[in-house]
């Protein structure tokens, strides 16, 4: 990518839109191209400063930032990445996010420098979650029982046995390097691969296919 990553604010508290524009505003790696106050406001945001980013708020009064979010991902052409933002890292809102299509998610007291480094990420493609929180939260709060385990199974055997070797490791919550050191293959097969089980899957981004790979293993 060329020049500074645009992106755009999405929460219906000004002042935490404030607190975010104050502390992304040294990054000159970022720029702050508009704000919205509501979920509804994102599609004409979106044609309006065309961002790069979006960090959008979960919980708005009118359209929240799930809804927000799959509204994005179903729309034709380019498609900004999207942060979703939370008060608490437990939500199950959360995994709603990501399986609508989100890149990540960063709760609302995360650092400055961590926040510049997320929206660096997801502007490259890379998922917004640690492996800690990878593993932890969905762990957590993504169980299905037996349906979805076995549905996910389904749709993972469209896979090759080498893609789903790397969904599984996506899963893990390793970078394209970790996973490519672990499979013995080059960063640009792991990166090769994983676009080709997201084309194969109708899947948004690697977050997703992390969510699928987990749900199998149930």
């Amino acid at each position: 990518m060329t020049g500074p990553i645009r992106v755009l604010l999405v929460d219906d508290d000004p002042l935490v839109r404030a607190g975010l524009r104050l502390m992304l505003r040294g990054a000159p790696e970022l720029e702050i191209v508009g704000e919205a106050a509501d979920g509804a406001e994102v599609p004409g945001a979106v044609a309006r400063f065309a961002p790069d980013v979006i960090l959008m708020d979960v919980r708005m009064p009118y359209l929240d930032g799930i809804a927000a979010t799959r509204s994005l991902v179903a729309r034709s052409g380019r498609t900004p990445e999207v942060i979703v933002l939370t008060t608490f890292g437990g939500d199950t809102t959360v995994v709603e996010a990501l399986r609508a299509g989100a890149a990540g998610f960063l709760v609302k007291h995360t650092s400055p420098e961590r926040i510049v480094e997320a929206v660096r990420r997801a502007a490259a493609g890379e998922p917004v979650l640690s492996p800690e929180v990878t593993r932890s939260l969905i762990a957590q709060v993504t169980g299905g029982g037996g349906t979805r385990a076995q549905q996910a199974r389904d749709r993972l055997s469209r896979l090759s046995d080498r893609e789903r070797e790397v969904a599984y490791a996506v899963a893990d919550g390793l970078s394209n390097a970790e996973i490519a050191q672990r499979l013995y293959m080059s960063v640009g097969a792991v990166k090769a691969h994983i676009s080709g089980s997201l084309a194969k899957l109708g899947l948004v981004n690697r977050i997703q296919l992390a969510l699928l790979a987990h749900d199998a293993r149930e």
